[in-house]
């Protein structure tokens, strides 16, 4: 019977059991990042039945593919814009303003007027969109 002596070096390294151990580990972390829910509780208030019997004054502003401001299709700069809402705001503060961009408007435009409303304390504001397959 032959018995060695010396011990020769491994030519190749077993990763077997090192590859099993990462796939554990990786079934693991993948079941466990599914199984976590984050997230808030929140109560939402129900819908009212009724209707609202309360009219508040509602001002449309249009912007057009050129940038021109128009108010209940008026045209309109700037600053008037600012001094018919001050005037709106003035004698309904729950106004509410609807804000209606052509798709092919600058969009800085856009918030100059978002921001001309927020700086007055217009908290209603609406912004118009097209229908899905419209």
């Amino acid at each position: 019977m032959h018995v060695q002596a010396e011990t020769k070096p491994y030519d190749s390294i077993n990763v077997t059991p090192m590859l099993d151990l990462a796939y554990v580990l990786l079934v693991i972390f993948i079941l466990m990042t599914t199984a976590s829910v984050s997230g808030m509780s929140i109560n939402l208030p129900k819908p009212s039945s009724k209707p609202s019997t309360e009219k508040h004054e509602i001002k449309i502003i249009q912007i057009k593919p050129d940038g021109s401001l128009h108010l209940n299709g008026v045209g309109v700069s700037v600053r008037e814009l600012e001094v018919q809402l001050k005037s709106t705001m003035a004698r309904d503060p729950k106004a509410s303003v609807v804000l209606k961009g052509d798709p092919a408007v600058n969009y800085a435009r856009v918030v100059e007027v978002l921001d001309l409303t927020g700086a007055m304390g217009i908290g209603a504001v609406g912004l118009v969109t097209a229908r899905i397959g419209n």
